[in-house]
């Protein structure tokens, strides 16, 4: 069930608040909907290598969506862009993939709302299997998405 919502309309922005485990999807800067949301298992920072456990930062886009994931239906996110590539390349590590907006696997959505009580993800943004049905009607492919601290 969402937080926040006030109507059916087709969102044209996503923001996560990293900080307060809540996202937004907006239509023309008004929030349409509400979400409270887990993170990555080491959510602090910006993600920089495949493995870190942390939700990356910055803004991307929506590029495809799974109605068969593994973790319910998911919306893919453009993570990594050209920047995050360099700065991983410069250390000399992969920045990892597959960052997506999912629900939850067969095995914990039992947990429902309660999924939310720790960050648990590789990195993603997870919210129930509910409220993915709705984000996945209202979100198309190809809006940005801004991640933030």
């Amino acid at each position: 069930m969402p937080v926040f919502s006030f109507s059916n309309e087709i969102a044209d922005l996503i923001i996560v608040m990293k900080s307060k485990r809540v996202m937004f999807l907006m239509k023309e800067g008004k929030i349409i909907k509400a979400y409270k949301v887990a993170l990555g298992k080491s959510p602090v920072g910006k993600k920089t290598i495949q493995g870190d456990g942390k939700t990356p930062e910055g803004r991307y886009f929506i590029i495809d969506r799974n109605p068969n994931s593994n973790f319910y239906k998911s919306l893919k996110i453009s993570y990594p862009n050209e920047k995050d590539l360099e700065k991983a390349q410069m250390i000399g590590f992969h920045p990892g993939g597959d960052i997506m907006i999912h629900g939850l696997s067969k095995k914990v959505e039992f947990l429902g709302k309660y999924h939310i009580i720790e960050d648990w993800t590789e990195g993603c943004i997870a919210v129930t299997n509910e409220e993915m049905d709705e984000i996945w009607r209202l979100v198309p492919n190809g809006i940005p998405i801004e991640i933030l601290p």
